[in-house]
């Protein structure tokens, strides 16, 4: 049995219009581009067919790959979760235990991911320390660095 990907709502929306868009507009411009390709003649010399080919296998790989997310994917409402703890979906504040910086991370799905924006993968290893913490918590997490320390000082789920 494979495991389920657990994504956020917002996430899983994303993915499907990821899929939708590749479907329904860049497979059919893509293969028009191969027949446009194919009327030019020699296809060994021709770049545009060699190329054209190329964007379509990353599509359909893609589709696949969109498709088998989907299919597995385990959609978490954040919005009906709540308590102390630290778990998926959860936002998390924390205070950097050496420079008494604040950073606020969402815990998220890989495929939702973006550090800048605050959303921190389920398989990173600050959310991988964070799991199960609650306020006033300290976590640890390994850096190329040595380790670094916060304190959990808020949990929220929105």
């Amino acid at each position: 049995m494979t495991d389920k990907f657990p994504m956020t709502k917002s996430g899983y929306d994303k993915l499907e219009i990821e899929l939708k868009r590749l479907k329904s507009i860049e497979r059919p411009a893509i293969i028009k581009a191969i027949a446009e390709a194919r009327e030019h003649g020699d296809l060994s010399e021709n770049a545009e067919y060699s190329s054209a080919k190329e964007k379509q296998s990353f599509i359909e790989g893609r589709i696949q790959e969109l498709e088998t997310k989907i299919g597995l994917a385990e959609v978490i409402d954040v919005s009906t979760l709540s308590g102390k703890e630290v778990k998926f979906g959860a936002t998390v504040t924390l205070i950097d235990e050496d420079t008494e910086e604040e950073v606020v991370y969402q815990i998220v799905g890989e495929d939702e991911a973006d550090v800048k924006k605050g959303l921190l993968s389920i398989s990173a290893p600050l959310a991988r320390a964070m799991i199960n913490k609650t306020i006033g918590d300290s976590v640890e997490v390994i850096i190329p660095k040595g380790t670094k320390n916060y304190e959990v000082v808020k949990v929220v789920f929105k």
